[in-house]
């Protein structure tokens, strides 16, 4: 597959909130950012950017009164800004409230024709201190010219089954929505580096500024280098152009030229039995994961 270099646009910044007024100011705010990046194809911003909650706020109940179905009057809002833009929009993650009455914490995406394309349910809340609901389903889409991103949120990084399923999925980018206001945000940076390496695949790890985070979004190279770093908690607009197609590249050639992670298994070999997930990995189909 073809395609050509993807200009990122990751916007470190405080949450907004749920209300009205703060849609119309998170537009100024995206309008402001391609500004200022007008090569910028694809902005996204932290999670629960415009769900946050103020000092003394409740959060269960800012979710409660946060929570609004996709397709409700703030996912039009957002689709119709990602069309006037021409941009693909990745607004941080929202209070949806799901068709089954739960609340989730989600990550919508909008394509430059002002289209939902997908949306990411977490799978992994913070337990016990979040209590949406828990998603079911690994999340990729395809960026046409590009190549193809997944979908993670701030906890779920620290689960390895999730980023490798997005890479065996063809992920070429990882794009993990984080609100981290603690001492921990320096074991994500390592796992934004670890899943890299172990899934040949591109991070962007994308942190909320103080109050609501204390920063340094990165994003590491399919073998595992920083390519850019935001600084400790402060705003900023972090750009990068990517090659999807390095991660491609990566798995065929193998990580510095040697190590080929999805190619690990003698031809012969017989299933591999996982007790933790009452399953198996079939060497067969792990080689048709994650290739061009």
């Amino acid at each position: 597959m073809t395609t050509i270099p993807l200009p990122i646009g990751l916007v470190q910044t405080a949450a907004r909130h749920h209300a009205a007024e703060d849609l119309d100011a998170f537009a100024a705010d995206v309008r402001r950012a391609i500004g200022e990046h007008p090569d910028v194809r694809l902005l996204a911003y932290p999670e629960l950017h415009l769900s946050g909650h103020r000092p003394g706020e409740d959060p269960e109940t800012v979710m409660t009164a946060a929570a609004q179905p996709l397709d409700g009057p703030r996912g039009r809002h957002l689709a119709s800004l990602a069309r006037e833009l021409g941009i693909w929009l990745v607004p941080g993650t929202v209070y949806e409230q799901g068709p089954d009455g739960r609340i989730y914490n989600t990550a919508p995406v909008y394509s430059p024709a002002g289209e939902r394309v997908t949306e990411y349910r977490k799978i992994f809340p913070w337990r016990p201190y979040e209590t949406t609901a828990s998603g079911s389903s690994f999340v990729v889409f395809d960026m046409e010219d590009y190549g193809r991103v997944g979908l993670t949120i701030c906890y779920d990084s620290w689960f390895p089954e999730i980023t490798r399923h997005l890479a065996w999925q063809g992920a070429d980018l990882v794009l993990n929505l984080v609100r981290t206001p603690t001492v921990d945000r320096a074991q994500e940076v390592v796992l934004a580096q670890a899943n890299a390496i172990v899934n040949q695949v591109f991070m962007a790890s994308l942190n909320a500024a103080s109050p609501d985070g204390v920063g340094r979004s990165i994003v590491v190279d399919p073998e595992g280098h920083v390519r850019a770093e935001a600084g400790p908690g402060g705003e900023e607009v972090m750009t990068d152009v990517l090659d999807l197609a390095e991660a491609r590249r990566v798995r065929l050639r193998g990580t510095a030229g040697l190590t080929q992670v999805w190619d690990p298994f003698a031809h012969d070999q017989p299933p591999l039995e996982l007790p933790l997930y009452a399953g198996r990995i079939d060497p067969e189909r792990w080689r048709r994961g994650a290739r061009p």
